[in-house]
């Protein structure tokens, strides 16, 4: 039996830990659960198609490549028996979290019986903002490693339960106050920034987009492309790639102008900020997080909780 399988968040990462000879086989987790139609059995036919589906009407460059991307990997996870332990690198963020529920809930699945431990980023000592791994230094890399942690029968229970109700119809029981005392550092902010990409009652955005509008009027922001990096820069625990964000920009057009070479709001985006504007009906499209429709409830941020429509 082999010691160690690494199950990667990237190929950025992967390509280091290679470089830097950290001992043991690898996989790469190719995908963006985030986003998208989710199931819970990663191994069903179902999950397969309901994927191949997403990519083909959002990244279609990537649709027929789906089984080698992302399947390919899949299959050296599920012969995880091979190994004594299974090592996740994942980021403290959304994205990297609603995948590594994905992984932890499949590797229960196959009813792996070694040790599954985590390397996560996020606070540094020394350092004000949360850090990815691909941030961090290989000296500050290797002490995340030395330092991972072994998840326990509970922690793994949990992640499971948390990744089929993400895939399921009812998104009202996925409460923050579930990841406490667990060995998640993260997981409570990562669900309650998955409660904030439904639409705000108050205004029908989500708090993603209502960002987007606050920046365009703090900053002098004087092209789309720069516009996505104060996004990247300030979107918290999302953990969204520029790709994700152009397409965001892109629907968010009817909102902003380009005026004496600088981005401005409209006058409706200024009362949508300033009024409380209601915008639901015009800014809705079609759009899956996990089981639900991203319009299926909306979020009032004055009590933090989510309605079912």
């Amino acid at each position: 039996m082999s010691q160690l399988l690494h199950v990667t968040n990237g190929d950025s990462l992967n390509d280091r830990l290679l470089a830097m000879q950290v001992k043991g086989d690898y996989a790469v987790w190719r995908e963006l659960l985030c986003e998208g139609k989710t199931v819970a059995n990663l191994a069903s036919e179902e999950f397969r198609a309901a994927r191949i589906s997403f990519f083909e009407s959002n990244y279609p460059e990537h649709a027929g490549s789906y089984d080698d991307i992302f399947g390919s990997q899949l299959a050296i996870v599920a012969d995880a028996h091979l190994y004594e332990e299974v090592v996740l690198w994942f980021e403290y963020d959304l994205f990297c979290h609603i995948n590594m529920l994905a992984c932890i809930s499949f590797l229960r699945a196959i009813n792996y019986k070694g040790i599954v431990s985590l390397v996560c980023s996020g606070r540094v000592s020394g350092e004000k903002e949360l850090k990815g791994l691909s941030q961090l230094s290989d000296q500050q890399l290797l002490a995340h490693y030395k330092d991972k942690t072994t998840l326990t029968k509970h922690d793994i229970f949990l992640a499971d339960d948390l990744w089929r109700l993400y895939c399921g119809n009812d998104h009202l029981k996925l409460k923050p106050q579930r990841a406490k005392d667990t060995s998640f550092t993260y997981l409570s902010n990562c669900i309650s920034a998955h409660k904030e990409r439904f639409p705000h009652v108050q205004s029908g955005l989500n708090t993603l987009e209502t960002n987007m509008l606050r920046l365009i009027r703090k900053y002098e922001i004087k092209s789309e492309k720069q516009l996505c990096g104060y996004m990247l820069n300030y979107q918290g625990y999302y953990g969204y790639g520029d790709i994700q964000l152009f397409k965001m920009i892109t629907r968010m057009r009817p909102f902003f102008i380009l005026e004496n070479d600088v981005l401005t709001l409209t006058e409706e985006s200024n009362n949508i900020l300033d009024k409380g504007k209601n915008v639901f009906q015009k800014i809705a499209y079609s759009c899956n997080l996990g089981g639900v429709s991203k319009y299926d409830y909306t979020y009032d941020e004055n009590n933090h909780q989510l309605t079912k429509l």
